[in-house]
């Protein structure tokens, strides 16, 4: 198992950006949460496998049609 926060910068709020990570998350059997932040980015703290969460992590810095992401920061923490 493996554990990371992520911060998702760019256009990602109020295009369905966190509906869209947790459509993805559960395709790849990845628990957890994902909100948006005040400064404009949303946070996501993901658990799952290594290669799921790789997997995930990648998608995110595409995202949804309407997304324009500028900036992935991913903190491993288990």
């Amino acid at each position: 198992m493996k554990t990371v926060k992520l911060i998702i910068s760019g256009f990602v709020q109020g295009i369905g950006y966190r509906r869209w990570f947790l459509q993805e998350a559960k395709k790849l059997g990845i628990t957890g949460w994902v909100k948006n932040r005040d400064d404009g980015s949303v946070e996501a703290l993901v658990s799952g496998n290594p290669e799921a969460i790789e997997a995930l992590t990648t998608r995110a810095r595409i995202g949804p049609p309407l997304a324009h992401v500028t900036d992935v920061h991913c903190e491993v923490l288990q």
